[in-house]
């Protein structure tokens, strides 16, 4: 296994980071035109860019910004409509794993910015259903999440005739460097599907064996391609044109808007998935089996590249979350009816084998299990290519609980939020 001279990517991500002769990977080389970047001029482009969609008539929203109780909704929503002064619709797909806290900033999100909002939730027993498939087939509960996030913002850009929606950040550019900013990349259906939805479209899920229907899948569908042309639907990133730093963002957002955080399972990141009980815990520690590494290697990377953090901490931290434990396993056994003997059986057998073996006791192990112990060996060019830091310390806030003696234990499916308690 090779790990980046710089960050703490290995040649086995599976967006197929790759590495230069100064062993440097592709999503640091990327992250660099950042710092040489003139983001004033490429502002001013997305200015233009957006303009030519306002609707003039006023019997139209201007675009479509899709939004969650966590993530980027905020700076999005605040930059589209406080900074671009459109009129932006929201849309957001239900992911059934809510917490309290991601109900409460969906709402909250809606009050501030005074915006229309459209929510899909699709039935909970064929989620359920879908869910099943994809774990078993993908390794996934995380699919129709994805799936959902994805797809409802393009049909309803075809329904409804709003051709722009405005997306945050692509992670082809800000992770692992697969395009660059220049190259303005716009979202398509073809990344979609082989990246965020593992090589599986919506009509891939239909089988027997599942007692998946095309009925169950329709909500998943992606609009035809005649339908995508004749209303002209396209799909641009913010950060293509604006400089992505999520954790400035949120603090930003937390002192405008009251947007709240809290802490995660398995990373120190406190900002991005507050509105999901399995992002951050089942969703991450699968991710963990399959491939060796969670979202914590995610976030020291990016810190280590916005220089908050020094390579050495990185580590320090990977070690300490990487092997942590979930600890909403039981309340999605639960949820989907299954056994956590079922759960791990079929897991198994989406390990990737250049990670894991069984050993003598037939139990898994990873086959390198600290990747980073032999780097003395390229030290020097580790000390040649390595960031250094610009701020003293990478805090990640956790904002007052307004609801603190509510028991958050269970998945809520519709909230009504209690936005500004």
């Amino acid at each position: 296994m090779k790990i980046c001279n710089r960050c703490l990517y290995s040649d086995l991500h599976p967006l197929n980071i790759t590495f230069d002769e100064e062993g440097v990977c592709s999503g640091c080389r990327v992250h660099e035109e950042k710092d040489t970047i003139n983001w004033k001029s490429r502002f001013e482009k997305l200015k233009v860019i957006t303009d030519a969609y306002r609707n003039q008539s006023g019997n139209n929203y201007d675009c479509i910004v899709p939004v969650s109780g966590a993530r980027d909704s905020y700076f999005i929503v605040h930059t589209v409509k406080n900074v671009l002064g459109l009129n932006p619709l929201l849309v957001t797909y239900n992911k059934q794993y809510n917490t309290d806290r991601g109900i409460r900033n969906l709402a909250n999100l809606r009050v501030q910015f005074n915006c229309d909002i459209m929510t899909l939730t699709v039935n909970p027993d064929t989620v359920k259903k879908i869910t099943r498939a994809t774990l078993r087939k993908l390794g996934s509960i995380y699919w129709h999440c994805i799936a959902g996030q994805t797809v409802y913002p393009v049909q309803v850009a075809v329904k409804f005739k709003i051709p722009l929606i405005i997306w945050g950040a692509h992670q082809g550019i800000d992770q692992v460097g697969m395009y660059s900013h220049f190259d303005e990349v716009e979202m398509t259906r073809k990344y979609r599907k082989e990246h965020d939805l593992m090589g599986y479209e919506a009509e891939d899920l239909v089988d027997d064996f599942d007692s998946i229907e095309e009925a169950d899948i329709v909500q998943y569908a992606y609009p035809h391609d005649k339908e995508i042309e004749r209303i002209g639907v396209r799909g641009i990133y913010l950060n293509n044109y604006i400089r992505w730093d999520s954790k400035a963002q949120h603090e930003k957002m937390i002192g405008l808007y009251g947007y709240e955080s809290a802490e995660q399972t398995r990373t120190f990141d406190t900002y991005n998935d507050v509105d999901c009980f399995n992002y951050s815990d089942v969703h991450d520690y699968i991710k963990f089996l399959k491939h060796g590494y969670g979202k914590i290697t995610d976030h020291v990377c990016r810190e280590i590249r916005l220089r908050r953090l020094i390579r050495e901490e990185g580590i320090v931290l990977i070690k300490k979350y990487a092997k942590e434990s979930p600890k909403q396993l039981k309340l999605f056994l639960d949820w989907i009816g299954m056994t956590e003997t079922g759960f791990n059986f079929i897991l198994d057998q989406h390990r990737n084998p250049k990670i894991w073996f069984r050993n003598d006791n037939w139990e898994w192990e990873l086959k390198n299990p600290d990747p980073f112990f032999s780097e003395s060996l390229s030290e020097r060019l580790i000390d040649k290519v390595k960031l250094e830091r610009v701020e003293d310390r990478c805090e990640f806030r956790i904002s007052k609980n307004k609801r603190p003696d509510y028991k958050d234990d269970h998945y809520i499916l519709i909230g009504k939020g209690w936005p500004g308690n």
